[in-house]
């Protein structure tokens, strides 16, 4: 063994092992298409509140994937004890929205194959994906349900204010009906006829109704 082989690594004989051309121009693309994705989420965020950071999260996980497979061809060695090291991590963050899982697997998804060469599928895939999610999750329903609150004070009021919203609207179902001693609190889904919503003041205002409330509801609907 000579002196050369004493201080021989290694690791440093892995540094030419991906060329600086190829980590630019795939984490240059990483970057632009983690964008893209971030910004096809910004457009179609559907929860109660945008979640900046989720967003962030999207564009870091597009070229933290890009780096992982970039290291992972490059070495068939290190490829193995990646998926041993990568095995033992568990993440416990909650996901709100199911479409949050479509974004993170489409992150993840598209580092993978931007780091594996096939530069075309990933941008294309991308922009195909991107308009689907566009084009469906922004659609506008036909007729927007909403949910009405009322408060009243025995069956006769709330008799007369049910037949008072099912001639003023297109659809009126009850929901749920909760009767306490000499008060009755029914939530009913109605459809509007139209975009006014000025007869839920009247109907606040007719005899033995104590309160009317109306909520617009934008959960799933089956029906």
């Amino acid at each position: 063994m000579g002196f050369e082989d004493v201080f021989k690594s290694s690791f440093l004989e892995n540094i030419a092992s991906v060329s600086l051309l190829d980590m630019g121009i795939a984490l240059t693309l990483a970057f632009g298409l983690g964008m893209f994705i971030f910004l096809v989420y910004k457009k179609t965020c559907t929860g109660i509140m945008y979640s900046s950071s989720f967003g962030v999260t999207l564009l870091a996980l597009t070229m933290i994937s890009t780096l992982v497979i970039l290291a992972v061809t490059s070495n068939v060695v290190l490829s193995l004890g990646m998926v041993g090291a990568l095995s033992i991590v568990r993440f416990r963050t909650a996901i709100k929205e199911p479409l949050e899982i479509a974004y993170l697997f489409w992150a993840i998804a598209v580092g993978i194959v931007l780091a594996a060469g096939m530069i075309p599928l990933a941008v294309i895939g991308s922009v195909m994906i991107g308009l689907i999610l566009l084009a469906f999750v922004n659609r506008k329903a036909y007729k927007i349900p909403y949910i009405a609150v009322i408060r009243c004070d025995g069956a006769d009021s709330e008799a007369l204010v049910t037949a008072f919203l099912e001639a003023h609207t297109e659809r009126c179902v009850v929901k749920s009906k909760t009767v306490q001693k000499e008060l009755v609190e029914v939530s009913m889904e109605i459809r509007l006829k139209d975009k006014y919503t000025d007869f839920i003041n009247v109907a606040a205002e007719m005899d033995g109704v104590e309160s009317a409330v109306l909520v617009s509801y934008n959960g799933d609907y089956m029906g």
